[in-house]
């Protein structure tokens, strides 16, 4: 029954909120992102795509206005610097992994879209239906249960520090999106903020979900089969969700990446079960994901932090384990 943080995992959850409203026939993936939400069409981001803003082509993977840490957990500064924001590079034309800027593009997105922020519409259309212990923007009165992050050993080896100084130093693109610039950096710090009440409560759809194993594995199941007479796509939805959008080198993360609407799918970078298979993983190890064809829904949560960049073998051996057992 203990929860956990599991970072970009809960991208995963925002993307079945998106899937959701196109199964409603609210949106498309065709549409222009500035079709249901005008003021996103500035400098140059009229022409993108729900499909391509969800498949990380919009070229905003941080933000330049000179926000601070207390205004992005306002959220609304964060969107507006993003809708007002010139990309980085022609949006559509490549892909850039947007680690938290992600959530919040999204996120607006439902809210323009359905009304409601996103981590209430999860709630009302995803967790509660199926009982799941999963919060985008957690309550107060579940903070207890939540384990606390612990820190995975620094690297001893020169030579991957260097590496990773180099790919993810100040500057880098993958500096600017997995820590907007230092403003939420301290992953590998004694305090985390990710271990804060503050960083608990808010919206922060592309990092900030907290559930466990047992949840994380329900609502996938229930991406792709009935679960006690709860199905949160349909095959079609699903099967338009799950398509593969971009494959290649990615801007951020530098290594080859390949994604769906939203979703992660098989990779080296993101190992699951089979090919088919469609989710995303978190920093540190996390990993949740379905495979319609092996009719399989997948969580894995941990507290301990991974040191690695790819796959954790903690998930990987789990993996195995569950294919093993087929």
């Amino acid at each position: 029954q203990t929860l956990q943080l599991v970072f970009s995992t809960t991208k995963g959850a925002a993307a079945i909120c998106v899937a959701q409203l196109v199964q409603a026939g609210k949106l498309s993936y065709d549409d222009p992102v500035a079709q249901h939400w005008p003021e996103f069409a500035a400098n140059g981001k009229d022409k993108l795509t729900v499909g391509q803003m969800m498949s990380h082509q919009a070229g905003l993977i941080g933000i330049d206005a000179p926000i601070s840490f207390d205004e992005i957990l306002a959220v609304t500064p964060a969107v507006e610097s993003l809708q007002e924001q010139t990309p980085l590079w022609e949006p559509g034309t490549a892909h850039g992994y947007h680690a938290i800027t992600y959530g919040w593009l999204a996120g607006e997105l439902v809210r323009r879209v359905d009304g409601r922020p996103i981590g209430q519409y999860f709630a009302d259309e995803v967790a509660g239906p199926l009982g799941l212990d999963f919060w985008i923007g957690l309550p107060e009165a579940e903070e207890s249960r939540v384990s606390r992050l612990e820190n995975a050993p620094p690297p001893t080896d020169p030579q991957l520090v260097a590496m990773m100084e180099m790919f993810m130093g100040p500057g880098t693109n993958a500096f600017r999106a997995l820590t907007l610039d230092g403003r939420i950096d301290g992953i590998g710090d004694d305090e985390n903020p990710f271990n804060t009440r503050a960083v608990h409560a808010t919206e922060m759809p592309a990092a900030n979900g907290i559930t466990n194993a047992s949840s994380l594995a329900r609502m996938y199941a229930a991406t792709i089969g009935e679960v006690d007479g709860v199905r949160l796509l349909d095959h079609e939805t699903m099967q338009a969700a799950r398509t593969e959008r971009v494959n290649g080198p990615d801007l951020t993360l530098i290594m080859p990446t390949r994604i769906a609407a939203g979703f992660w799918l098989q990779n080296d970078l993101s190992p699951m079960i089979q090919e088919g298979s469609f989710g995303h993983a978190g920093a540190g190890g996390s990993l949740g994901y379905a495979n319609p064809e092996l009719g399989i829904g997948y969580g894995y949560v941990m507290n301990q932090m991974g040191g690695g960049i790819a796959g954790d073998p903690r998930t990987i051996g789990l993996n195995d384990a569950v294919l093993a057992s087929l």
